[in-house]
């Protein structure tokens, strides 16, 4: 026994342990490393901090993205950045313990973070959306990279669709912000912050206070329908459901990740444009 512990010992010396993917775990030289293990991917999962229904923690979809983001990056190495949740969340203002930041300083922050990913050698920075309501926020990011020349570029993945390796809700109507579905997410990894047997305290349920037709939109429609900011019954989540979920976003982010690093046509293209939208008028018409 003693000389197997041994072997293990000399083998680790010899050979080095694995690089930790997070970048707060990270020594200065071993960062260094990791930015050339990772072919300059590096990860911002993106998160909130806002009010889960009577059931969940605050942090569930900053927890959820993370822990995706992580399993992915064993299954394709790269850097994940810090916990980040600098997002949109006005719609639950009236909430308790709901973080909500100005605009300005969401679109400042994201700019600043991105940008000193970069300077720090992620020449591939990946924005991870892990809550609803970043979506437009970070579409909109996305497209205003093309403002100005950068020498890196910036890619988002957004949230996934069904997938037919996750078992379905319970019964209908259940799923939603802060039901079934999502606080399972969380029971895969932290079970113990989820509490479903205090679902039926409030209610999931829309009210449909507000009468427009399809293609009229306003801002007040999420409060109009689920004032309690919560959607759906969290009181069947379960972890089983939970673990197929997470694993299903993780292998679906790794794969991005592997497609990312493979990626010449995005860099190459963008460089192509930047230089072309110096002088309009000599581009091909």
């Amino acid at each position: 026994m003693k000389r197997i512990l041994l072997l293990a010992v000399l083998g680790a010396a010899c050979f080095g342990q694995a690089l930790s993917s997070n970048w707060a775990e990270l020594t200065g030289p071993d960062f260094v490393k990791a930015i050339q293990q990772a072919r300059g991917v590096c990860l911002l999962p993106f998160g909130i901090i806002e009010k889960h229904g009577p059931s969940g923690p605050m942090g569930t979809d900053l927890m959820n993205v993370r822990y995706a983001s992580f399993e992915a990056a064993k299954q394709e190495y790269a850097v994940v950045f810090p916990e980040y949740f600098v997002g949109q969340i006005f719609e639950a203002k009236h909430q308790p313990g709901t973080v909500a930041y100005s605009t300005h300083l969401q679109l400042e922050m994201l700019q600043e973070t991105t940008a000193e990913m970069a300077r720090n050698g992620c020449s591939k920075v990946v924005v991870i959306s892990g809550h609803g309501g970043n979506t437009n926020l970070i579409q909109f990011f996305a497209q205003t990279q093309l403002e100005t020349p950068k020498d890196w570029v910036l890619y988002a993945v957004m949230n996934d669709g069904p997938n037919p390796n996750v078992p379905g809700p319970s019964k209908p109507g259940v799923d939603g912000h802060a039901g079934e579905g999502e606080l399972s997410n969380v029971m895969a990894h932290r079970p113990d912050l989820v509490h479903p047997e205090r679902a039926g305290t409030q209610s999931g349920a829309d009210l449909k206070r507000l009468d427009m037709p399809r293609n009229v939109y306003t801002g007040i429609w999420w409060y109009a329908s689920f004032p309690n900011h919560y959607q759906g019954d969290s009181s069947g989540a379960n972890a089983v459901r939970g673990t197929a979920a997470m694993k299903a976003r993780a292998d679906s982010i790794a794969n991005a990740i592997r497609s990312i690093k493979a990626d010449q046509a995005g860099p190459r293209l963008q460089r192509e444009f930047f230089e072309a939208s110096k002088h309009p008028l000599d581009t091909k018409q």
